[in-house]
């Protein structure tokens, strides 16, 4: 399926992304990490039997979502091949999410590829290795990132560069887009520092320089070759938006040219789906509000039909400006960010400045 076919119309019946934590096994230590990522694999994870039956379910969805096979550090599952095997075999196109370890070779990106992998997700932090290992906790893991992004290249693998922004690398935002320009990478997806797992002790930037982050984001994607999109940080729509632009613009806007982007809207639990290593079902990797369990429940019907997951897809029921917010359906706030900070996964986007209707500028 590509994005493009996805639309608004598919929120309720299924999510454009699934993201299946394989492990939470992996070597590094990052200081952001979601996931409280641990050495070995936690005794309760997924058996290959169930983690074949779950990638069955998700391929039973009335439109297949894209899934991604993330962690901890996917290649530290003995079984990943056999999993991808499998999810390709069920028609799922499928992504890989490696950390940068010795373990993150050509040989083994080129098994994923042969296995069904249709695109990594590669996470780089820093412009520089200081600052890139320090969020990663190992010495040499930038040089390791790079010789990935190299390795993608010669496999000719597409790649979506993961960068989370926090206080550490906020002025680094244009060095790491031009670093970036001669990659051949598809996407740059910027995430937005949410407080869970370990990334409790990681400092968000202040609300008012995400708006200074959104314009270089946008001016980047107007210039750079590849595209750009925010995880976790939503608003950056309604930045776009309120100046002319086109938020589904792929690179080279001024040219017309677009690539396959998702439909505005697409947030925690609206055409987002997480589902750990041990089967807690979530609306997002980064909004612990736990909806079931597989395999006791299904992750279609879960999707479909619980209340977290059907609160979380009307914006009309968010609270304080994003509630009202001419902007809500479009963009609606980060619902994780949300609930790190209140405690209420439906109150306003706390890192937001925009006042509704601040200005004569008609709603989308």
């Amino acid at each position: 399926m590509h994005i493009s076919e996805y639309t608004p119309a598919d929120f309720a019946r299924a999510p454009l992304m699934f993201y299946y934590e394989v492990t939470l096994a992996c070597d590094l230590v990052c200081k952001h990490c979601r996931a409280s990522a641990q050495e070995n694999a936690a005794p309760a994870e997924l058996s290959i039997d169930q983690a074949k039956t779950l990638i069955d379910q998700v391929a039973s969805f009335p439109r297949q979502p894209m899934m991604v096979m993330t962690g901890g550090d996917p290649l530290k599952r003995a079984d990943l091949y056999d999993l991808i095997r499998h999810a390709a075999g069920r028609g799922l196109h499928v992504a890989l999410t490696p950390s940068a370890t010795p373990l993150a070779t050509a040989e083994a990106f080129g098994r994923a590829k042969e296995a069904g992998i249709r695109a990594l997700g590669i996470s780089l932090d820093g412009a520089d290795a200081a600052t890139h290992d320090a969020f990663r906790g190992w010495e040499g893991s930038f040089e390791r990132t790079r010789r990935m992004l190299a390795d993608a290249r010669q496999l000719e693998l597409p790649v979506q560069v993961n960068t989370t922004i926090t206080r550490r690398n906020f002025s680094q935002i244009d060095r790491l887009a031009s670093l970036l320009s001669d990659q051949g990478i598809a996407m740059w997806s910027v995430f937005f520092l949410v407080p869970v797992g370990r990334g409790v002790e990681e400092e968000r930037i202040l609300p008012g320089e995400y708006e200074i982050a959104f314009q270089k984001l946008w001016h980047h994607s107007r210039s750079q070759p590849f595209a750009v999109k925010t995880t976790e940080a939503p608003h950056y729509r309604r930045w776009v938006l309120r100046h002319g632009g086109d938020p589904l613009a792929g690179p080279g806007v001024h040219g017309g040219r677009k690539m396959h982007r998702a439909p505005l809207g697409v947030t925690d639990g609206k055409g987002v789906m997480f589902v750990s290593h041990q089967g807690e079902i979530y609306p997002a990797g980064f909004l612990p509000l736990c909806c079931g369990r597989f395999p006791d429940d299904s992750v279609v019907d879960v999707y479909q039909n619980h209340p977290t997951f059907l609160a979380l897809r009307n914006p009309d029921g968010f609270g304080g400006i994003c509630g009202v917010c001419e902007y809500r359906y479009v963009c609606g706030g980060s619902r994780a960010r949300a609930y790190a900070v209140t405690g209420d996964p439906l109150a306003a986007e706390p890192d937001c400045v925009y006042v509704p209707g601040q200005d004569p500028m008609p709603a989308v």
